[in-house]
C-alpha cells in the first residue's frame, strides 16, 4: 500500500473476524466477505474499481467481479485459491472444527510452531512477527469457518462470467495454494494475464518485491480496453 499510494488511493479492508474488523459473527463465509466488499464500497461512495487480493483475498476479490461485475475494473489476485482444493493439507485439516479448537487452545505451542515453520513458507525475516500478529487479531471461530468455507469454495464454473482483465500472480514455490492455480484461472477468464515468481512462496510481496510491485503497477496502469 505504501508504494501504490504513491499513485493511487488505496484502502485496506479487513474481513470479519481478522485485524481490526468486528469480531462477533454467526457465520464467516466466503460469501459474506463478497457482501462485505460491496457494502464498504457503498459506504465510501466508490462505484468502482481495481480490487488487488493476497489468498483468501483473491478469491473474494474475483467472487465480487461475478456478483457485482458493476463493482470492478480490474482483478489481481495473489497466490489465491481458485478451488479450495488446492490448499496444502495442513490448512485443509485446520478447517475443521476439532483440529481448529486444539490450535487455539494451544496458541502459544501453535505460535512457536509456526514461528519455526516460517522460513519455509516466507524469506523476510518480518514475516515471523508479522505473522504472530495477525494470529493474535483472529478468532477461533473466524479462522475456522472461513477455512471451512475456502476449503468448499471452487470458482471455476463461473470464471467465464468475469469480463474484467484478471492477473494471476504465483509464486513457484509456494506451499500454502498450489503455485499452478494460474492454470484453471487462465483457462477460464477471458481477460487474462498470468505472472509467475520464480523465487516466490506464497507471500510474493515479500519474496520479490520489487518485481512484484512493478507488475503489479503495469497492471493497474494498463488501459483495460488493451489488456488481454
Amino acid at each position: 500500500m505504501a508504494f501504490l499510494g504513491q499513485y493511487y488511493r488505496t484502502y485496506a479492508l479487513d474481513f470479519w473476524g481478522f485485524g481490526e474488523s468486528g469480531k462477533k459473527r454467526e457465520t464467516y463465509a466466503v460469501q459474506d466477505f463478497v457482501g462485505l466488499v460491496d457494502q464498504f464500497m457503498d459506504q465510501l461512495g466508490i462505484a468502482q474499481a481495481p480490487l488487488v487480493g493476497h489468498s483468501m483475498g483473491g478469491t473474494v476479490s474475483l467472487s465480487v467481479a461475478i456478483q457485482y461485475p458493476e463493482r470492478v475494473s480490474k482483478v489481481v489476485v495473489v497466490g489465491s485459491p481458485i478451488a479450495g482444493s488446492s490448499l496444502a493439507l495442513p490448512l485443509k485439516w485446520a478447517g475443521y472444527r476439532p483440529i481448529a479448537f486444539m490450535l487455539f487452545n494451544m496458541m502459544g505451542l501453535f505460535r512457536f510452531g509456526m514461528r519455526v515453520a516460517s522460513p519455509f513458507i516466507c524469506h523476510d525475516p518480518r514475516f515471523p512477527d508479522m505473522m504472530d500478529r495477525d494470529l493474535s487479531r483472529t478468532t477461533v471461530e473466524s479462522f475456522l469457518r472461513s477455512i471451512a468455507s475456502l476449503r468448499r469454495t471452487d470458482l471455476r464454473p463461473m470464471l467465464d462470467e468475469i469480463n474484467v482483465p484478471v492477473m494471476g500472480m504465483y509464486g513457484n514455490k509456494d506451499n500454502i495454494v498450489h503455485p499452478l492455480q494460474w492454470k484453471p484461472l487462465a483457462a477460464g477468464v477471458g481477460k487474462n494475464k498470468t505472472e509467475r515468481f520464480p523465487k516466490a512462496g506464497h507471500f510474493i510481496m515479500l519474496d520479490e518485491p520489487e518485481p512484484f510491485m512493478h507488475k503489479l503497477k503495469s497492471f493497474l496502469d494498463e488501459d483495460s480496453s488493451n489488456t488481454s
